[in-house]
């Protein structure tokens, strides 16, 4: 699956597609509708599939110093839209130029002469263009000036109401990883490579990957059930991780720290992802390291007991 930039024009072999539009941040099963129903228009009349995605966000744009929120980076989404049946995914980089477009410029410029689309589908909330001013009833009208079909999917919802990425990134922040995994259809996760830390965590017998948490929502702090997959190879390893400060050691340090079961291999420089199964308890600060280590077994057990 290939990656293409909004600022320039979609390859030829992939001119005539069917353009998913939206942030998609999370990919959960809203945003899924969406795309499938993308993937079906597609299919049903030969065409490839190209989803749309913004980077970044269009609230960090306007916004910059709201904290971080993301649920994904473009490498976790371009594999997801790819299990979904795209062809392509498309980055819109947001920027002032596209923050002032207008929709009619939008959907001519973008949608007809960039991409060459021959149908775009979103949901019933897109908005686009200056001001918000776009939304699917004018990406409609404009489409039949211009030529391009527009389908909108209305929302999803189940027992707990409309899914939402709100919904999820609430849950996560109360560590209610079985909702946030239920809306998602997959458990959360952050990617990233492992750094090199102070090994605090070798010199009382529980080693752990490092990993920073960049642009990702911080979900609650605490010590969590994970599992680790290396990108490189695909292995999936199985372990109790802490989320955040650290505070039994000085200066605070704002980490994810998994600690991998019965693994002793280097993953220094290594891209690995972990995923977020149940929250264990929150985070303590301990009056020594002895008390901090028979936790730390407690939770071990624990974790291993719920990966079981």
């Amino acid at each position: 699956m290939i990656r293409l930039d909004h600022r320039e024009k979609v390859p030829d072999e992939l001119r005539g597609a069917i353009l998913a539009l939206g942030n998609f941040d999370g990919f959960h099963l809203g945003h899924q509708a969406v795309v499938r129903e993308a993937v079906e228009w597609a299919r049903g009349e030969g065409r490839p599939v190209i989803v749309g995605t913004f980077d970044p966000h269009p609230v960090r744009f306007f916004k910059p110093d709201v904290p971080p929120f993301r649920l994904t980076t473009l490498d976790q989404r371009q594999e997801l839209f790819a299990e979904a049946g795209a062809d392509a995914m498309l980055v819109f980089h947001f920027d002032g130029a596209l923050a002032g477009m207008s929709a009619d410029g939008f959907a001519r410029d973008i949608v007809l002469e960039g991409v060459g689309a021959a149908g775009v589908v979103t949901g019933e909330d897109f908005s686009f263009a200056r001001a918000r001013s776009g939304n699917p009833t004018v990406l409609a009208e404009l489409g039949g000036q211009l030529g391009f079909g527009v389908r909108a999917v209305g929302p999803v919802a189940e027992a707990g109401g409309v899914v939402s990425s709100s919904r999820i990134r609430e849950a996560l922040q109360e560590g209610d990883c079985a909702t946030a995994a239920h809306l998602m259809t997959r458990p959360f996760a952050i990617r990233g490579d492992v750094l090199h830390g102070d090994k605090l965590g070798r010199t009382i017998g529980f080693p752990t990957a490092n990993l920073a948490l960049g642009t990702y929502l911080r979900p609650r702090y605490g010590i969590y059930a994970v599992t680790g997959r290396i990108i490189a190879t695909g292995q999936v390893l199985k372990g109790a991780a802490n989320l955040g400060i650290r505070p039994t050691f000085d200066p605070p340090k704002e980490l994810l720290e998994p600690h991998f079961f019965d693994f002793s291999g280097d993953l220094y420089g290594q891209e690995i992802e972990v995923a977020f199964h149940r929250f264990i308890r929150p985070e303590a600060k301990f009056d020594s390291l002895e008390a901090l280590q028979e936790q730390m077994a407690r939770d071990c057990d624990e974790a291993r007991a719920i990966l079981a």
